[in-house]
């Protein structure tokens, strides 16, 4: 057995690391943390300064007892888990589980898995950073507090099975806010103008300096220009300079990923991880611009090498975000020389960026040449705006974005005429805010100091898988606009359409966020402020540099937070679920109500009594709790609509359910997406039916005696016994494969373990 054990948290990690230390050094991975709070149950004794009770977990029992036997054999063990508080913490329980000796236990940190950062941190051992663990040990508390007292006070207001948490919750609220602010917004209308000027050489386009508020407005402006006289006011030419970004923190890799890559939060923190456990990148949870001198002199002699001395201007920037640690470094590769890395293509796209972007960061400036030619009338006093803009020297552009083509305008003198070819007035909206996307939502919790770099793809994560937010593309509707245009002294209008509110890969609030926000901005108005959080984070950071003791900080906490909690108790499930009378129906004569059901928001239509239950409908397509009417619910209650019967006397039912329009025909259920259930025809519905049994059908292979079945799926043919299934081989025909044999594959076929994510702090 080798005298030194290093343990670190990733299997992949401990491969790399074990290619650069010799025979005396042994690596392996605790493979994340190996104790946590338990999963059930509060397990913080709150009369005790909250102390924590932590457990390893039953699926790590193995890993422990492994790792207990060759620390018992070592000389030296060496923690050489992450850099950040979550791998000092689990450096700290590595300790503890293991009962590690002081006197020969070191803990190495380092940013990048390269051999010289490897002998440079054996060369450097320290001890484990207490206040570091503390810090984690806060956040990990603290949040256990919020969910184990604060989710079960929604599943009795509001829903079964919902949870909240501190930084969860106020991501929520912004997309239910950000959603309501575009549902309330009123866009106002106005007209752009534009002109097309001939210069005796080559056309010159402007734009009139401001938008004209009507459409009467715009057309008297374009009849009063029939007769005006154009002239060149002022020629203005200035050179500008565009500089590059600084290298990536985990934030900004996150939103350039998403926008170049189209990549998710969540897919593009785990591609980082790969490429830094193989040794291509330095660490990715960092918040800091900083880059290392010994980085800097590399990536300048690489840019020298290869565009030469003027592509070079070596920056050191300054990070701007309150709270980061400049002992971290951005991410960057480890090697500039290495132009490609990554086990697939995902993982060598993002690698690219990063290293375009590093690279980028110690190039020379962007040289450009802009020019603005100003155009007056010789009756009115608004002016034409003509803007050009010429790339003279790429610099970083080399690299990394590339400059807008270039805009060259006619070389025209002050005081020369113009003759109007075209004017066009076009109207255009005003637009709300744009909705979140998973790249943007990170930007903004990052400029609210709310979480940190290992908390935002964990975050957005959880709030999409329980079912406060849907990402999802958006289709737009079509919006006419008018359209007047001004040529050869003649004035013509049209009609156009444009497609409005299109979008993709937005995150859209559910009925359940919002029930759910409204109630915690009501009770909890101080866990879901902006500052409160983004104060909380400062105390985490505080504890970190040992300027605050951790449980003095819960402790501070809890005495405001509990007494929310107990009064919440007081108030009731209809006011929770914001019930909200509508008006009598009719017919009946009982209430119609719009609340919050067990399945999202509802219609109903009664009150529950001891003699008759109430019925219920969904809400109409495109309305809310908020604004949904009399006259859409009554519509609602229609339904379920007989269409009518089949051949073999089945009725054709109609109806809306938690999936969306569907027909029922004896016990089938048919969607009908996109068709509407209010008036879908007999032959529609008949048609859909017949090709789902045809599907079916056709999905059914055979059914053993045992119950075992073999069926077509949308991978294959597969055998299935309803809880585990079985690829069935190429070279075998599916429907001669016999009943043993089919028990056979069963038995063989590998049972999918549950795959367990690193807890973030």
């Amino acid at each position: 057995m080798p005298k030194n054990l290093v343990i670190v948290e990733s299997p992949a990690k401990a491969k790399t690391i074990e290619g650069y230390l010799g025979k005396d050094y042994s690596v392996k991975s605790s493979f994340g943390h190996i104790r946590d709070l338990p999963k059930k149950g509060l397990n913080i004794d709150i009369q005790h300064n909250f102390k924590p009770t932590y457990e390893v977990s039953l699926d790590k029992q193995k890993i422990v007892n492994d790792l207990k036997k060759a620390s018992s054999q070592a000389t030296n063990i060496w923690l050489a888990s992450d850099e950040d508080r979550e791998g000092e913490a689990i450096a700290w329980h590595l300790s503890q589980a293991l009962d590690l000796s002081t006197t020969k236990t070191k803990r190495i940190v380092f940013h990048e898995i390269t051999k010289p950062a490897i002998e440079h941190a054996i060369a450097n051992p320290r001890h484990i950073d207490i206040n570091l663990v503390n810090a984690q040990q806060a956040r990990r508390v603290l949040d256990r507090l919020v969910g184990y007292e604060l989710s079960p006070v929604l599943w009795k207001k509001v829903r079964t099975g919902l949870s909240a948490g501190r930084v969860q919750s106020v991501a929520v609220r912004l997309i239910v806010e950000r959603e309501r602010e575009i549902r309330d917004f009123k866009p106002e209308s106005s007209f752009k103008i534009n002109a097309l000027f001939n210069t005796g050489q080559k056309d010159l386009p402007a734009e009139l300096e401001s938008k004209i508020s009507s459409k009467d407005s715009a057309k008297s402006f374009l009849e009063h220009c029939k007769t005006e006289k154009f002239k060149v006011k002022t020629v203005n030419k200035k050179p500008a300079t565009r500089s590059p970004s600084p290298p990536f923190t985990t934030s900004t890799l996150q939103q350039e990923a998403s926008r170049r890559l189209s990549f998710s939060v969540k897919q593009t923190m785990t591609l980082a991880q790969r490429l830094y456990e193989a040794g291509y990148i330095t660490y990715m949870r960092t918040d800091s611009t900083h880059l290392a001198s010994l980085a800097i002199t590399a990536v300048s002699t690489y840019i020298k090498k290869a565009y030469g001395d003027k592509y070079l201007n070596q920056r050191q920037y300054k990070t701007k975000i309150s709270g980061a640690q400049e002992a971290h470094e951005a991410i960057r590769p480890t090697h500039f020389d290495r132009l490609q890395a990554g086990a697939d293509s995902q993982q060598q796209r993002l690698y690219k960026l990063i290293w375009q972007r590093a690279v980028a960061s110690q190039m020379a400036n962007a040289q450009i040449n802009r020019s603005e030619v100003n155009i007056s009338l010789s009756k009115r006093a608004e002016i034409f705006i003509a803007k050009g803009e010429v790339l003279i020297f790429d610099g970083f552009y080399k690299v990394y974005g590339g400059g807008k083509d270039d805009v060259i305008l006619p070389d025209v003198k002050v005081g020369q005429e113009l003759k109007l070819k075209e004017m066009t007035a076009l109207q255009t909206y005003s637009r709300p805010a744009a909705r979140y996307s998973e790249a943007s939502l990170v930007k903004k919790l990052e400029e609210l100091g709310i979480g940190r770099p290992s908390t935002y793809s964990p975050t957005i994560s959880t709030i999409q898988s329980r079912g406060y937010i849907e990402k999802r593309d958006l289709e737009g509707i079509e919006r006419q606009l008018q359209k007047i245009v001004l040529t050869k002294n003649s004035i013509k209008e049209e009609v156009i359409t444009e497609l409005t509110g299109a979008d993709k890969y937005k995150l859209l609030p559910t009925d359940t966020a919002e029930v759910t926000t409204d109630f915690l901005v009501k009770y909890f108005s101080e866990i879901l402020d902006y500052d409160f959080t983004a104060s909380v984070e400062q105390e985490f950071d505080d504890i970190a540099e040992g300027k605050e003791k951790w449980d003095d900080m819960i402790k501070q906490f809890y005495k405001d937070f509990h007494p929310l909690v107990e009064k919440s108790e007081k108030v009731s499930r209809e006011e929770a679920s914001q019930a909200r009378e509508l008006g009598i129906d009719p017919t009946s004569g009982k209430p119609i109500i719009a609340r919050y059901g067990r399945f999202g928001a509802v219609l109903q239509r009664g009150e529950v009594t001891d003699d008759a239950k109430p019925d219920f409908a969904p809400l109409p397509e495109g309305t809310s709790l908020e604004d949904v009417n009399m006259a859409q619910a009554l519509e609602m209650f229609k339904l379920p609509r007989v269409i009518g019967k089949t051949k073999d006397d089945l009725e054709i039912i109609a109806d809306i359910g938690r999936f969306g329009p569907y027909v029922k025909i004896g016990e089938t259920f048919v969607s009908i997406k996109p068709l509407d259930p209010f008036k879908i025809t007999n032959k529609e519905a008949q048609k859909l039916y017949k090709q789902k049994l045809e599907k079916e059908a056709k999905k059914h292979i055979k059914t053993f005696d045992s119950g075992l079945q073999v069926l077509n799926g949308p991978y294959g043919p597969y055998i299935t016994d309803g809880k585990k299934n079985a690829k069935i081989p190429k070279d075998t025909e599916p429907s001669k494969i016999t009943e043993s044999k089919a028990k056979k594959l069963l038995e063989e076929a590998p049972t999918k373990g549950r795959f367990r994510p690193r807890k973030t702090s």
